[in-house]
Parts: C-alpha cells; structure tokens; sequence
C-alpha cells in the first residue's frame, strides 16, 4: 500500500502538466497510448503468435506432395501472403500515429498563440505575465507531440523492418519445386 503512496505526488505532476499545456496536450497523450498500446501488441505478437503463424504455414508447406504445380504455387503465394498480412498488421496505424503526434503538436501550438492574442487585445501588450501563460501554451505541446513522434519513430522503423525481414523468411522457407512438366496455368 505503501508503493502506491509514491504515485501520488507523480499524478498531481501529471496532472499540472496536462492542465498547463491545455486540452491538445491530453489528446496528444492518449494518441501516443494508443501509438504504444499498439507497438506493444506488435511486439508480443511477434515474440508469441508470429512463430506458431510461421511454424504451421511452414508445416503445411512441407506436408504437401505437390510442390511444382500451378495449384501449388498459388497456395504457397496464399499462406506467404496470409503471414505478411499477420506480420503487418497495425503498422500503418502506428505509422499514422506517429505523423499525427507533430500535428497535434502545432495545433496546442496555434491555440496557445490565439490565447496570447487575446490576453493581449484584452489587457494590451504591455502585460507579460498574462502573455506568459499563453506562450507556455503553445510551446508545451509542440514538445510534446515531437518527443511523442520521436519515441514512435524508432519503434515504427524497427517493426517495419522486421516484418520485413520476416516476410523475407517465410517466402524463403516454403521452397518451391520446379518441374519441366509443371503447368503454366490452370487447365480449362
């Protein structure tokens, strides 16, 4: 009970911290869970569920009889398919996040920089501890969203090369047969 204790002071942190870069600031923080909430799940899936994937298309290649027909070919081009779409699943959504981190950024900083041209049409331009807050507005979340962006960037890069890397392997390791007498196409 005593470790939770500790939490406290660091959630009121946070919590000063959301409320100092203003609303943009927690939907940047709740896309860049969801960035991570997916990287992780890539992650696991590629530790755990992508090696029963590859073992079972692995086997089931090396089952087969007919390894030089059109027939063959296509099934092989079918379950090399099915892995690579296992293997890539939600990268594209990660990637998107990653891009939509610096934009959020910009968009904490456009409405800080607005709250600072109101304080000053309101109180004039001769208050600075007014414009203050706004500037802190608008600078918070632009850090934000590219340290979000940054931490995505490396993690994206490495999933994408491995299901690269991966889809590389698999393709590999189904290896066809060929046969003089094999067909060209299917029969009509």
């Amino acid at each position: 009970m005593q470790e939770l204790l500790y939490l406290i002071p660091a959630l009121g942190q946070i919590r000063d911290f959301l409320e100092l870069g203003g609303d943009v600031l927690l939907l940047i923080s709740l896309l860049t869970l969801v960035m991570w909430a997916f990287a992780i799940e890539r992650l696991i899936f590629f530790f755990t569920g992508y090696r029963a994937l590859a073992a079972l298309a692995r086997a089931s290649w090396d089952q087969r009889a007919d390894r030089t027909s059109w027939q063959a070919h296509r099934i092989r081009e079918q379950w090399v398919s099915q892995v690579r779409q296992a293997l890539e699943r939600h990268l594209g959504l990660i990637s998107a996040c990653v891009a939509l981190c610096p934009l959020l950024g910009l968009l904490g900083t456009v409405t800080g920089m607005v709250e600072v041209f109101e304080v000053m049409a309101i109180s004039g331009s001769r208050n600075p501890r007014s414009m203050a807050a706004g500037v802190s507005k608008a600078t918070i979340p632009t850090m934000a969203g590219m340290v979000a962006a940054l931490s995505g960037i490396a993690i994206s890069a490495f999933l994408q090369q491995w299901a690269k890397r991966e889809s590389a392997r698999i393709a590999q390791a189904l290896v066809l047969e060929h046969s003089s007498t094999a067909t060209t196409g299917p029969r009509g």
